[in-house]
């Protein structure tokens, strides 16, 4: 869409200052819909994805939250695609956020939206950005052993233009139908887990989460809103 005020997460770290945070803040709130598009190599359900690339818009959060939250992106994202089986797609709620996943054998990807960007639309938007990673580096993922950003350039261009699912949707043109009923769907991020994981065991061990967002996650444990972003 033509939001002028969608950024990536390289842009909203250079450009944005805690005055302008705070004169957005509410109505960033209300206009952001997807808010994250990542790709992701799956190694197997006994290691952690690596990162193939990332674009978010955290014009709705707080100059100082955008941290926390962008280690909170990572994390589930890890934990979430860690999860998801070739050939599967993926629908965890997330407090007022959906995390769609898909595992395109071995090449995966995520996006989180609020609970009014369709589901099918998201599905769509993930279809679009795997095919157009795969289109410019072909096979090359499977060779990756550590996080990359070579895929930011084509995910940040997604996350702008489809903002508005109504975009999203017209992607179904060119793609075969989506079959909405063999979406897992998850309740929480809990559920994704396997019997005896723990998901506060896994925040104490992650390494994309830093001091700071632990202490986010063991409060807002607590008060019984975890994971909520913020």
């Amino acid at each position: 869409c033509d939001r002028k005020e969608t950024e990536t997460e390289a842009q909203t770290q250079t450009q944005t200052t805690p005055a302008k945070d705070q004169e957005r803040k509410g109505r960033g709130r209300e206009m952001v819909k997807l808010t994250a598009i990542l790709i992701l190599k799956w190694n197997g359900e006994a290691t952690d994805p690596h990162m193939l690339g990332l674009a978010s818009d955290l014009t709705q959060f707080g100059y100082f939250e955008r941290p926390v939250v962008r280690d909170m992106l990572n994390f589930v994202s890890r934990t979430i695609v860690k999860r998801t089986q070739p050939g599967q797609r993926q629908t965890v709620e997330h407090q007022e956020y959906l995390c769609h996943a898909f595992n395109k054998e071995g090449v995966a990807a995520i996006t989180f939206a609020d609970k009014t960007y369709p589901r099918r639309s998201a599905f769509c938007v993930i279809n679009k950005v795997l095919d157009d990673y795969l289109e410019k580096f072909g096979q090359n993922w499977r060779n990756h052993s550590a996080d990359t950003n070579e895929g930011n350039p084509i995910l940040e261009a997604a996350l702008r233009e489809y903002q508005d699912p109504s975009k999203a949707d017209n992607l179904l043109r060119v793609q075969k139908e989506l079959d909405e009923t063999k979406i897992v769907l998850h309740k929480t991020i809990d559920s994704v887990l396997a019997r005896g994981e723990k998901l506060d065991n896994l925040v104490a061990k992650s390494s994309d989460l830093s001091v700071a967002s632990q202490m986010f996650y063991r409060t807002a444990r607590k008060q019984n809103q975890c994971c909520k972003m913020m």
